[in-house]
């Protein structure tokens, strides 16, 4: 999943930095790594990174919830599946 996002595949195996990257791959904001380690708040940061990633996927928000309870099923279907990243979807802001 991360080749397919255009980073490196060994940032994946490294503790911690693949927080990171998986932040930077779904579009997010550097703060919201640093909310995976507040208590409580980590498993919202889990669900947003999640669905945001899901999106980048081109899929919806029931993907990003199995990314999220069901990771160790949906990240291998994303990295070894047919599926591509795109990063040309925009988050509309107000």
């Amino acid at each position: 999943m991360f080749e397919k996002a255009g980073k490196s595949g060994w940032a994946g195996i490294i503790p911690i930095y693949n927080l990171y990257v998986l932040v930077k791959i779904s579009g997010n904001a550097w703060y919201w790594f640093a909310l995976f380690f507040v208590p409580v708040i980590n498993f919202f940061a889990t669900l947003k990174v999640s669905i945001d990633i899901a999106g980048k996927f081109n899929k919806g928000i029931l993907f990003g919830l199995g990314l999220t309870f069901l990771s160790f099923i949906f990240y291998p279907l994303l990295g070894f599946g047919g599926y591509q990243y795109n990063d040309t979807t925009t988050s509309t802001g107000a």
